[in-house]
């Protein structure tokens, strides 16, 4: 993965907002994790020369603990999906540091690359709470706080991180309504039910039936509904949202005194999450209120995220990986010039 193609791609998309950090680097930090808290990864506008940094399977163009410069004085959180590391969002990380932005990304407590204990609704319900956290902290950061005004922060999240998004922009959801479409659609939403553990054989018919078994047991009579809100969060992104938790009517008539601006980003072919029970939904509840930001019409799950090595390729999920067709040269840079676009739009004076 190369980061400075991509970087010049958002710049051209966004040249009503050019200014003088536009041509300065990213540079990367990270912010130990304190107590329960996890690290918070941060990429930010810098002046020092960037140098290739292994990350996993990633190869990023950055400026390592560079000092950072003043960039369009906004923050960007990130929310990763279930099991995630901010490494395959590095693209979309860069793309908005060379645009100017301050963004971080948090690591979700046992549910990240190396810890799965809350995966599902218990991550879920402390995921919006954990961006809160991100903001707080890295504002508190000598380095960072003086860049930007916490109180207009944008939110971006993927597939669970999407459905945090969905929470600050005021969605209510609950674990019993999870359990209810997975009664309901667990044949035609598989992977979502399952976790990815369908693969298409002559398993999969028992994995499904103790899926709905097992998620029924566990979140069947958790009807608590969830939410969180965060007056400082000003524009919201939701790329391939986990939806289908989610009270609809929160999304049709949100009870905010000012709603965040919204927008979704989707993916057709997704298998993950398929579009049908999750995105569309919140499409056709929010209606003009929000904004299709991006519509992949061959573009998988994975589609969103930075590409895996050739090595690393073999090991991951077929869910996340590109269906035949998709056009990623082209298509995901042009994605992430319009998140910036759209965080432009609503976050800049």
């Amino acid at each position: 993965m190369r980061l400075k193609p991509l970087l010049c791609r958002s710049l051209a998309a966004s040249a009503f907002f050019l200014s003088p950090w536009a041509l300065a680097s990213v540079g990367l930090n990270v912010l130990p994790g304190q107590g329960d808290e996890g690290p918070v990864t941060v990429f930010y506008p810098a002046q020092a020369a960037p140098a290739p940094l292994k990350r996993g399977s990633f190869t990023l163009d950055v400026a390592w603990q560079a000092a950072p410069v003043p960039g369009n004085h906004r923050l960007v959180v990130l929310s990763h999906g279930s099991g995630g590391s901010p490494w395959p969002q590095a693209d979309l990380a860069s793309a908005l540091a060379q645009a100017g932005y301050v963004v971080a990304l948090p690591e979700h407590r046992g549910d990240n690359w190396h810890d799965h204990r809350r995966v599902g609704p218990p991550s879920w319900k402390i995921r919006p709470q954990e961006v809160s956290e991100a903001i707080d902290r890295v504002s508190a950061d000598g380095r960072f706080g003086p860049l930007f005004d916490a109180q207009r922060v944008g939110v971006y999240g993927m597939s669970a991180g999407g459905l945090t998004a969905l929470t600050l922009a005021g969605a209510r959801w609950s674990p019993a309504r999870f359990a209810q479409h997975c009664d309901q659609h667990a044949d035609d939403d598989a992977v979502a039910c399952t976790g990815g553990l369908v693969h298409r054989n002559g398993w999969d018919g028992l994995k499904i039936t103790l899926a709905r078994w097992y998620v029924n047991l566990r979140y069947g009579h958790d009807t608590q509904a969830e939410s969180h809100t965060d007056a400082r969060v000003q524009a919201v992104v939701a790329a391939v949202p986990m939806a289908a938790a989610i009270d609809m009517d929160s999304i049709s008539h949100p009870t905010l005194p000012h709603p965040p601006a919204l927008g979704l980003v989707e993916a057709r072919r997704d298998e993950w999450l398929v579009p049908r029970f999750h995105i569309d939904r919140v499409r056709e509840a929010c209606g003009a209120r929000c904004e299709l930001v991006a519509d992949l019409t061959e573009g998988g799950h994975g589609a969103v995220l930075s590409p895996w090595s050739n090595e690393r390729a073999a090991e991951v999920d077929r869910y996340l990986m590109d269906p035949p067709g998709f056009r990623r040269a082209s298509e995901v840079p042009a994605t992430f010039d319009k998140i910036v676009t759209f965080f432009n739009r609503h976050l800049l004076p």
